[in-house]
């Protein structure tokens, strides 16, 4: 793992493997079966997130580090250049977030990960995205990764799915500490920088690519932290559609989430609580979506220009 105060190296290439879904399953969850509010108002994961600006739903070009410089800013940059800025907005839909796609349906799914029973694998998830043949973008927290790094490798080497950063600590993203479903954001432009890049390194130990696209933890972030996550070259990610409300909803409830994706829709669910019913309700609800045509797309592929 690099150290995070210091400019990241090329990621090294790493041996893939063919995806395994034998196997033991943990039972694990992103956040708590009923979560506390978080400390701005919001409402519980599911719900339409509380503005404090008015959102651009658009597609946001992915951004890429400077042409004469194929590296990002260092720490000590980021902290110096962001020092005397204050957010004006902080929830899921802030500026500079992408939220829908420019074609198809982006269908991405979160591994949180953590002591709080977040560490497990939904194979049959992705048992039931292997056999109808749907790509998926995964989101993976550094923690995740570590308890996983096996599966982790194997997801990376899996042609239908491609992987994404969730953070390293699954906070959500803020200059000031914000706080969101009761778990306290990175407090500084430097913190948001560690939760960016080391999310990025423990992403590379397994996939040896660098993603260029990021999921905060419970997705909330302000817009000072998402200027900061354009300048290393990553897009901010959120949401249309809900499936599955931190992995906490009920089979029916999946299956009513996942059936609003429309085209251009970006959906959220989670594979890593395998005790959840995320599973159910995508057997219930993908069949039909699939015969109505819907198309399933990475993320890469749905906001490609």
């Amino acid at each position: 793992m690099t150290d995070a105060t210091h400019p990241h190296p090329a990621p090294r290439r790493v041996h893939r493997r063919t995806l395994l879904l034998g196997g033991a399953l943990l039972i694990s969850g992103c956040v708590p079966s009923t979560p506390p509010a978080p400390s701005s108002g919001s409402p519980a994961p599911g719900g339409a997130p509380a503005l404090t600006a008015t959102p651009t739903p658009t597609p946001t070009p992915t951004p890429t580090p400077s042409p004469t410089n194929d590296r990002w800013p260092s720490r000590e940059q980021i902290a110096a250049e962001f020092a005397a800025r204050t957010p004006t907005a902080f929830g899921i839909v802030v500026p500079g977030v992408t939220t829908r796609g420019r074609r198809g349906v982006a269908l991405t799914l979160d591994a949180c990960g953590g002591s709080d029973l977040g560490n497990g694998f939904d194979a049959d998830l992705i048992a039931l995205l292997e056999r109808h043949e749907v790509p998926a973008t995964l989101f993976l927290n550094g923690r995740w990764i570590h308890a996983n790094p096996s599966i982790a490798a194997d997801l990376a080497a899996h042609p239908l799915f491609e992987l994404a950063n969730h953070g390293w600590e699954h906070r959500p993203l803020s200059v000031t500490g914000a706080s969101a479903y009761g778990i306290a954001g990175t407090n500084s432009p430097a913190g948001v920088y560690d939760e960016i890049v080391r999310g990025i390194d423990a992403l590379a130990e397994v996939s040896g690519e660098r993603s260029p696209f990021f999921r905060p933890g419970t997705a909330w972030c302000d817009d000072v932290a998402v200027e900061i996550a354009a300048r290393l070259g990553v897009s901010v990610i959120a949401f249309d559609v809900n499936a599955d409300a931190g992995a906490t909803a009920s089979k029916a409830s999946v299956a009513a989430g996942l059936g609003k994706a429309r085209d251009r829709s970006i959906v959220i669910g989670h594979f890593n609580r395998p005790a959840g019913a995320t599973a159910e309700g995508f057997v219930q609800a993908l069949p039909t979506l699939l015969d109505r045509g819907v198309r399933f797309a990475k993320l890469s592929d749905a906001l490609a220009d």
